[in-house]
């Protein structure tokens, strides 16, 4: 994890925030699966009232899967003040945070038997790379007169909810020093490192899904190889994908100076043009394109004016799915000693948050007298800005039965060596405009036999549309071709054979939408039990 920050600007007497009133919120997670391990807990380096207002002990993690803001008005607050104080957490020009010491702090061994026994987590296990500890630093301020208490994602949640009134009451403390408390280095958890500047106010959507999380881990970073680059966005051959960057102004862009960005794609060219951003602040900007049928690693440049991006040259990698599909079951395949393994946790994005700028002229007419004549009214008025904030989710769903012409299956319930069959659903929910997604386009399914790796099916689109459906493809070993997948004959009984599947491609300026999602069916006995001759 990594820190920014800059002057505060602390407000007004009824806008405020006082230096070194901060805290943390801590969860430890699974390292593997990122959920939470026992509670979430506030630390906090002085003690807080019961009737602060607050939106409960809700993490990161937690708000990126849909957990929606909820105000708690009716007191109940609780936080624990550390027996030897934390560092500084947000920081000031009067007592600058330090980094380094914030890391020492929390990977003390002090700290992490603090952690483990207020949120009820085993320090043995986080000790020995089973859990992470996912940090949130917070805040306590007082706005509009009220005090509050919220991480830097609650700030950004509630300023869109409440139509930028606390961006525009305490711009430094909450959306500057808040957010860049902490944030990653390396990415973990589903989040990605923080590449933009250290300093300066920062857009909701970027402290939604970037800022204000630290997270300690107890074993060694991978080593990787010293020519490996890997590249900035991985797409998928003939899939509707989303390139995307973030815009920043030092100075008001409006209407009379707008910025505009070229991006250069295969030998195409595609220009946004009047894009209006208020001096300080920063949207995404992007273009939706069709990749190539062909797999393929390509360069797309990025030209801006009058405004700045932190990558101008952006490195996709095209890959083909299909390439690498289970091979042909036969009946004489054993596999003596084989254990059901347990379901993978990949990454899934299940929500996506952006938004647009706009710009309008308010007048202010004034009236300029010439003295002897008439005089005339002038028009003294002032460009203002309106953000519009959008937002995206993905839901889904998978049925996996036996296939039709299974003569034994009863229900869910068949003999292994026959075929299954799924029917996957995928369901993106939004209210923006068509040109700022695309819909769920590719879904593809591991299989326990081959301890869900190596192999994959490709499924079919077999329904467009922001309500997708796949299915299994033709299976080229199937005598009727079939659509389906084959149980290996030797699979165990009394067991579920459960298939794993991920909906990708569902894509917007903030990122690729995907659901991860799995059914089974239950295997009793094998396809030898059906035909067999029993001779004397």
């Amino acid at each position: 994890m990594d820190g920014g920050g800059g002057g505060m600007g602390q407000g007004t007497s009824t806008n405020y925030w006082s230096t070194g009133n901060d805290g943390v919120r801590v969860t430890v997670v699974d390292a593997e699966s990122g959920s939470a391990v026992g509670s979430v807990v506030d630390f906090a380096n002085r003690p807080q009232p019961a009737s602060v207002l607050h939106f409960g002990k809700v993490n990161k993690i937690q708000y990126r899967s849909g957990a929606a803001l909820s105000l708690q008005t009716g007191g109940g607050y609780s936080c624990i003040q550390p027996a030897y104080s934390m560092p500084a957490i947000m920081n000031s020009k009067s007592r600058p945070a330090d980094i380094e010491v914030i890391k020492r702090y929390f990977c003390s061994e002090y700290a992490c038997m603090m952690v483990a026994d207020a949120t009820g987590a085993d320090y043995d296990r986080m000790l020995s790379g089973e859990y992470k500890i996912l940090l949130e630093p917070i805040g306590y301020v007082t706005f509009n007169g009220q005090y509050y208490c919220f991480t830097a994602t609650e700030a950004a949640l509630y300023d869109q909810l409440s139509g930028g009134s606390l961006r525009s009451r305490l711009p430094t403390v909450a959306f500057q020093n808040l957010p860049l408390a902490l944030f990653l280095e390396y990415s973990d958890l589903g989040f990605s490192p923080w590449t933009g500047p250290k300093s300066g106010i920062q857009s909701n959507a970027d402290i939604i899904n970037y800022l204000g999380v630290g997270i300690v881990w107890f074993d060694n970073l991978p080593d990787q190889p010293e020519d490996f680059e890997a590249p900035d966005v991985e797409y998928r051959v003939d899939t509707d994908v989303i390139t995307a960057v973030t815009l920043r102004a030092n100075r008001d862009l409006t209407p009379d100076n707008p910025a505009s960005v070229t991006f250069r794609i295969m030998g195409k060219t595609y220009r946004v043009n009047d894009i209006v951003i208020p001096g300080g602040d920063s949207q995404v900007v992007w273009v939706k394109w069709h990749t190539p049928s062909t797999p393929q690693t390509i360069t797309i440049s990025v030209s801006v004016t009058r405004a700045t991006t932190v990558k101008d040259t952006l490195t996709a990698k095209i890959v083909d799915l299909s390439e690498n599909p289970p091979p042909d079951p036969l009946a004489t395949d054993t596999n003596p000693g084989y254990s059901v393994p347990a379901l993978p946790s990949k990454e899934q994005k299940l929500t996506a948050n952006w938004g647009v700028w706009s710009c309008y002229w308010v007048p202010v007419w004034d009236w300029c007298d010439h003295g002897d004549d008439d005089g005339h009214w002038v028009d003294n008025g002032y460009w203002d800005f309106e953000y519009t904030g959008y937002s995206a989710s993905i839901s889904g769903s998978m049925s996996l039965m036996p296939d039709d012409i299974v003569p034994t299956a009863s229900g869910k319930d068949m003999k292994s060596g026959y075929g299954v069959k799924t029917e996957v659903q995928a369901v993106l929910s939004t209210s923006a405009p068509s040109g700022h997604y695309t819909n769920p386009q590719t879904a593809f399914s591991v299989f326990p036999e081959f301890q869900y790796q190596t192999y994959l099916r490709l499924l079919q689109r077999v329904s467009s549309g922001r309500n997708a459906k796949f299915t299994f493809r033709p299976n080229e070993y199937s005598t009727y071709n079939r659509t389906v997948h084959f149980t290996p004959v030797w699979f165990p009984d009394h067991t579920r054979y459960v298939v794993y599947t991920q909906v990708w491609d569902g894509w917007t300026p903030d990122g690729m939408l995907s659901v991860n999602l799995h059914d089974s069916v239950s295997i009793r006995q094998s396809v030898f039990d059906d035909w067999y001759t029993n001779r004397e």
